[in-house]
Parts: structure tokens; sequence; C-alpha cells
């Protein structure tokens, strides 16, 4: 049980808790603007002495872009660590203008607090914050060990955090670790995600004629790089919704009747969630399965978007010399990104048409998730989502990716709590993002919990 002090003081502080979260949501620490000034170096020295503030030791580390910062507070030596990760750096805001409110001058309206990053990350992310001051002013001091690992660069693909991760092992070293940037199946269904599908990124590139050419001359005579490559794209799936890269399933385990039937319980309406997302019905995907089955335990092949040609206003008769798609693969337990990749290579050798070239780049990738939902750090996770909300709390899988939760397994070998508090309609990386304060509020409750219910797993 969580200590009634703790409850107390989460209660009477709220307020003082709200005014420094809007303060963090303030910075519009957009990781890939480089204007001066820089607002993802002011966020950073802003949360370090925020975390200093709590009487934690604290290091601001340089990268290749945005800075990362550790932060560690001992209990005991006798006492288990917790590492807490977050990601202090937020999607651009764009479009402007389809904000109700400025996304860096964060507005509570209907119980909703509104700003960029208010879910995604800082605000998840700032619910242990205000369970770790709660434990050190009403709890008698942390029950754990605490190390606290804040990422710059997550939104904009983490490309330093795999070395970083491997050059700082010693001071990530852990016992467990929790990471907030996930959410509820839905609005009162508190969850835990024990599956991430991973992420393959590739940019295919067609080239024709040495430039553009007269369509009326030329055409008949060549291969146009725009139709080839929407013939290519289209040849991806087949009438049933699967791929049809070489090998692409290969690697897939199958769903267990166990998962199939805890899946059919939760309360999903697929009428609703179509409506959700402004559709009349849903579509894609291999139709033989569960939307459910299609959104967690599948892998998908989906165009991000495709340019070539003249796309100006009024007509311009070419064949163009070039066109290029963006393709992402979200990848599921068991499949590697470059076993993928190179099946998409081998689907390209097989079909491109004479008369162009292609050029295929992996621009990012990440490694599918399966945690062990009945690990200690789970099920302290499990218990503390539970008394906070008072729910029974479902064990889901993730369509999405975090790359980190693998490069903690990988490289750290822990077992990662991905211990949530977002809601589905929260509106991540769009216009009018927003965080529910009961969610805010249960979350630091369920930090507050966990951090009892861990230490008291690994000290016993």
């Amino acid at each position: 049980m969580i200590p009634s002090g703790l409850t107390e003081y989460l209660q009477a502080h709220r307020q003082e808790h709200l005014a420094s979260l809007k303060e963090f949501l303030r910075f519009p620490s957009v990781a890939n603007v480089t204007s001066q000034p820089d607002h993802c170096e002011q966020c950073a020295q802003w949360l370090g002495q925020y975390l200093r503030d709590l009487g934690m030791t604290v290091r601001i580390v340089p990268t290749g872009n945005k800075p990362n910062i550790l932060a560690k507070a001992r209990a005991s030596d006798s006492a288990p660590t917790l590492l807490i990760y977050g990601h202090y750096d937020v999607q651009p805001p764009d479009p402007l203008g389809q904000w109700q409110s400025d996304p860096f001058e964060p507005e509570v309206r209907d119980g909703y607090l509104y700003a960029r990053g208010a879910d995604d990350d800082k605000g998840q992310f700032f619910t242990h914050l205000m369970a770790a001051e709660a434990w050190q002013r009403a709890g008698g001091g942390l029950p754990l060990n605490l190390k606290v690992f804040v990422e710059g660069e997550e939104e904009i693909g983490s490309p330093d955090l795999e070395a970083f991760v491997g050059a700082h092992a010693d001071e990530l070293a852990a016992d467990a670790v929790v990471i907030s940037d996930s959410s509820f199946f839905a609005a009162g269904v508190p969850s835990i995600t024990y599956a991430l599908r991973g992420l393959a990124c590739v940019e295919l590139s067609l080239t024709g004629p040495a430039a553009d050419v007269h369509s009326g001359i030329h055409g008949g005579a060549m291969t146009n790089p725009i139709n080839a490559l929407a013939k290519l794209i289209a040849g991806m799936h087949d009438a049933a919704g699967r791929v049809t890269l070489p090998g692409f399933y290969h690697d897939v385990v199958e769903l267990s009747p166990q998962e199939r039937d805890q899946w059919a319980s939760l309360p999903f309406d697929e009428a609703q969630y179509a409506a959700s997302l402004g559709v009349d019905r849903l579509g894609g995907g291999e139709a033989a399965l569960s939307v459910m089955e299609r959104r967690w335990s599948r892998p998908t092949l989906d165009c991000n978007g495709i340019v070539g040609g003249y796309t100006e206003k009024g007509t311009k008769t070419i064949i163009p010399s070039t066109a290029a798609t963006k393709i992402s693969m979200r990848l599921v337990p068991h499949q590697d990104p470059e076993r993928v990749a190179d099946g998409l290579r081998e689907y390209l050798r097989q079909n491109v048409p004479p008369g162009v070239t292609w050029t295929l780049d992996m621009s990012a990738g990440a490694r599918p998730v399966l945690l062990n939902h009945h690990s200690p750090t789970i099920q302290a996770a499990r218990d503390a989502m539970a008394e906070a909300f008072d729910r029974k709390v479902a064990m889901i899988r993730s369509g999405a990716s975090v790359p980190v939760t693998e490069l903690f397994q990988r490289i750290l070998a822990l077992e990662p709590a991905l211990m949530g508090f977002g809601l589905p309609d929260d509106r991540l990386h769009s216009p009018n993002e927003r965080f529910a304060l009961e969610q805010l509020w249960g979350g630091s409750l369920a930090s507050a919990a966990f951090m009892q219910n861990l230490a008291t797993s690994l000290q016993g």
C-alpha cells in the first residue's frame, strides 16, 4: 500500500507540481531545430536544476546533437536501484493553425493539460519526479536508489542513443528500469505494455533519363520512373493484404490462442475506432486477421511519402528523371531490421523494370521487443497501477516502437517495465496534444507505489 502520507502530500502539492510541469512544457525543445537560442539546451539546463533541487547529483552530457541528462540519488548501499528513462525533446508543433492554444504556453481546459509534450513525454516522465519528491519529503526518504536518464533526441530517431548507452553502461547500471512513454488501452483501463514493434525505415529512389524529357516526343520509348515506382509499391502487397517481400514472414511467430483470447476480452469497438480516425471503415493489413492482431502482432509495410516530377499548379508534360519514396516497415518479435531490408532489396532486384536504376538507403532501424511480463519489475508495476487507479490492469502489446527498450534489454540486461499513463486520444504528434490531469495525478501515485513494490520485491 502507498503510505497515506505520500498520498496526502501529492494531493496537497498538485498545483505546485502542475506549475512546475508547465514551466517544463514552455521550452520548445524540438530536437531537429538548429536555430538559436537552443531551446533543447535550455530545457536540459532547467531540468538538470529541477533534479538538483530534488537532491540528485546531475550531469548534463553532450552528444553529437542534443545533450542527455544523467542523475542519481542514493537511499542506501543495500537498496536496489531503479533507472527512470524519459525524453525532454518534442515533436514540431506544426500545423500551428490547428492548435486551439499556443503549443508552448500550457493551458488547462476541461480537465486536460494542452501543450506540445504534455503526454509525449514530459508529462509522463514528470510523474516520477513527483513521486520521488513525495518519498523524500513525506515518506521518510527514498525506498530505493534512483538513477534518471533523460534523452534529448528521441523524436529524431535517437541517432546517438545506442553508442551513448554502451559508453555509459556503468553509470546506467541498475536492478530495474521503468519507461513511461506509452498509454492505457482505453480510458479506465490501466495497462502494462509487454511488446513493441520494431522498425525499418528506407528511402527508395529510381532514376530514368539523365534529365526530365518531353513526354510527347519520348513517351512510349522509355520507362517512366514514377510509373515504375507506383507499380513497385503496389506490388509490395498481395490481394489479401500480405507483404510480398521475399522472406518477410520467416521469423514471425504466430499469436498464441491465450493472447488472442485476452485481446478479444478488451473493450474495443471497431466502428468507434474507425470513426476516431475519420474514416467510415477500416482497411489495409491482412484481411483475415482481427484489427488488434494486425496492429499488435503482425508486421506491416507502409509508404510514408512519395515525390517525383512536376507538382506545381498547372501542367508540365514530362517524363521525370527521378522518383522516390519513403517506406517504413513495422516489425514484430524475432524479426531483424537488416534482414527485412535485405528482402526488400531482393524484391527490387526481381521487379525493377529495365530502363531505370535504383538505390535503397536504410535511414532508421529498431529491433522489436518482447518482455517477460512475469518479471519482478513488471509485476511490481502491474500491482502499482492497480492500486493507484483502482482497476484491473490489462497486459497489452503496442504497434509503436520505443527503441530504448530494446537497448536496455540488450546492453544493460534489464527487463523494462513499460508503465504508460497516456490515453489513446491524447493526440500525440498532432495539434492539441494533451494529458488528462487525472492521469498525471494517478501516474504520480502509481510511480510512488512502484518504487515501494520494487524495493520490497528485490530486497525480499
